[in-house]
């Protein structure tokens, strides 16, 4: 269940955040353009090389969805729908009011919490699509790269376990170790956002099904005595609620920080010929800096190779 004055209140608190991480990424980035790479999803395909349907051999380093972004869009849509359908205008307050125990009202009681757990259980799906996200992780990490003034990776790539082939890491250790933890000293507050709503214990009792719900509790069953890392052995619906409406605003703050950054390269093409250059860090076919220029379409607000 959703509710607009916790929404509110935690956006007020992270709007400003992501307005400095914008700012931050933005100064330190170590070419104008890195912000813009992010936005346009640039990574490097090396299936380019097998391709033979083609009257001139493609670069590997690409820019578009590909197909972490198609699944973005997909979650998106979904994500929307259920905000649009289940905000309630009400105060949190006022819906506890009416949990309020009493004789006669007991089988209504039971109905709302009902519902409520079902709710929740849409809500942990949704929790999975945003902290999972190929596409979210990606624009986390980035950013995160250039606030710390390193410059933008066309080469990264989510490795599915610690044993896989070699990759920038696991989604876990691209979330916790190489977002979360490298911002603990530039930007405090998003760190401890992440800390409170990014879970790992919760995410892989979600995930693998590893939890039960009885009255207003959420029992988790992977909690393990001694291991750190799962410690928790349940979860109130005050604090499921408290998880779920902050991994709900860092989603939307994202968001809108990459909408902003694509206005605001558009601006800034079209006082230069619609054009912005853009920096490759290329390993392939050998390591060097490639410099190229990405062209704006002002009507559909987005950018390509080619000039039209």
């Amino acid at each position: 269940m959703l509710f607009k004055d916790i929404l509110d209140k935690k956006t007020k608190l992270l709007y400003p955040v992501f307005d400095e991480l914008h700012n931050i990424a933005g100064q330190n980035q170590t070419h104008p353009s890195d912000l813009l790479l992010i936005h346009e999803n640039a990574f490097y395909n090396p299936e380019a090389h097998t391709w033979d349907n083609m009257k001139k051999k493609v670069s590997p380093y690409m820019i578009g969805p590909n197909h972490e972004g198609h699944s973005a869009y997909t979650h998106h849509d979904f994500i929307g729908e259920y905000i649009s359908r289940n905000l309630i205008i009400s105060s949190y307050e006022q819906y506890l009011e009416s949990l309020v125990y009493a004789d006669s009202r007991r089988q209504e009681i039971d109905n709302l919490q009902f519902q409520e757990s079902i709710s929740i259980q849409f809500e942990m799906l949704i929790y999975l699509k945003i902290w999972e996200s190929d596409n979210f992780i990606k624009q986390f990490y980035q950013l995160a790269l250039l606030a710390n003034g390193q410059p933008y990776d066309w080469h990264f790539e989510i490795k599915e376990s610690n044993r896989g082939p070699k990759g920038t890491g696991t989604r876990e250790t691209i979330l916790r170790k190489k977002t979360r933890d490298s911002v603990e000293f530039i930007l405090p507050e998003l760190y401890s956002s992440i800390k409170r709503s990014y879970i790992t214990q919760v995410r892989n009792s979600i995930a693998h099904s590893q939890y039960s719900i009885l009255g207003r509790n959420i029992n988790l069953n992977n909690q393990v005595e001694g291991d750190e890392a799962n410690l928790l052995r349940n979860l109130t619906f005050d604090q499921w609620i408290g998880i779920f409406h902050e991994t709900l605003v860092i989603y939307t703050q994202l968001q809108r920080l990459m909408n902003e950054v694509n206005l605001n390269y558009g601006s800034m093409a079209l006082q230069n010929e619609g054009q912005m250059e853009v920096r490759i860090n290329r390993t392939d076919p050998k390591k060097e800096f490639q410099y190229l220029n990405l062209y704006y379409r002002a009507d559909w607000q987005d950018w390509g190779w080619q000039k039209e």
